[in-house]
């Protein structure tokens, strides 16, 4: 159930009988010439309200804007600092354990977001809130290798299929060829296992990683219905836990 859709004497009547909620988080970045900027909002968004689906949990409103400054020499990134993203979300977070639910699932799809949540995540728990951050693309990590060439793109095979299955209209195959014209096939550059490459431009001109051609909605669909199982049984595992399971361990 979408949190925004109820009213506040339906959201009394949810909140009376649920302990999860889910939040996805995204970002309008770059994602090749042939995908929207908004590419990792929409996952986020689609494996999330499947999921609420399967299991009832409340679907809270996507934050949209994570931090993606790294992209921001293709026009139309936009980006918050990770302080300000943890921040955000924190008080979030807050404001839904004020009404009583106190474990909250970050549906994370961007990878650039990870850092700032997981802060976010360990202080909300000094305050007995428990939140959790869940990435599809982690989550489903052996259906990608057993289906990708390259299991963890930036707009190629992977991202390329998951928006064929949401937002196809989006899609411009036609840009498929330029999409993989640098031929990249890994994220940054590494010398002597130091990460050298600061921006994405450092390392692919056109913002991709990996080829789009092998794409198809038929494996987005499958990685979404994957993504959104594996995340619906968390939250049944979350809501079997008990406090002393979740909270932090006393000094010793």
């Amino acid at each position: 159930m979408r949190w925004m859709d109820l009213s506040w004497a339906q959201a009394k009547a949810v909140l009376d009988e649920t302990k999860v909620a889910l939040l996805p988080i995204g970002s309008v970045e770059n994602h090749g010439p042939h995908l929207p900027l908004a590419t990792d909002l929409y996952s986020a968004e689609r494996v999330a309200e499947v999921a609420s689906r399967r299991g009832d949990w409340p679907l809270l409103p996507t934050v949209p804007i994570g931090v993606s400054e790294h992209h921001r020499q293709f026009p139309g990134t936009l980006w918050v600092p990770p302080r300000v993203l943890k921040t955000y979300v924190e008080s979030i977070v807050r404001a839904v354990a004020s009404h009583g639910v106190r474990r909250v699932v970050l549906v994370n799809g961007h990878g650039g977001n990870t850092g700032a949540l997981d802060m976010a995540a360990r202080a909300l728990r000094g305050e007995r809130i428990y939140c959790y951050i869940f990435e599809w693309w982690v989550a489903i990590a052996d259906l990608l290798a057993e289906t990708c060439s390259i299991p963890h793109d930036h707009a190629g095979e992977m991202e390329t299929s998951m928006i064929l299955a949401i937002r196809p209209d989006l899609v411009d195959t036609a840009r498929y060829e330029a999409a993989a014209a640098p031929g990249v096939t890994t994220w940054g550059i590494r010398r002597n296992g130091v990460s050298t490459a600061f921006d994405t431009i450092d390392f692919t001109a056109t913002g991709v990683v990996g080829d789009p051609a092998a794409a198809s909605a038929e494996k987005g669909a499958r990685f979404t219905e994957a993504s959104a199982e594996q995340l619906d049984e968390f939250c049944r595992w979350l809501v079997e836990r008990s406090e002393e399971e979740l909270a932090p361990t006393p000094h010793l």
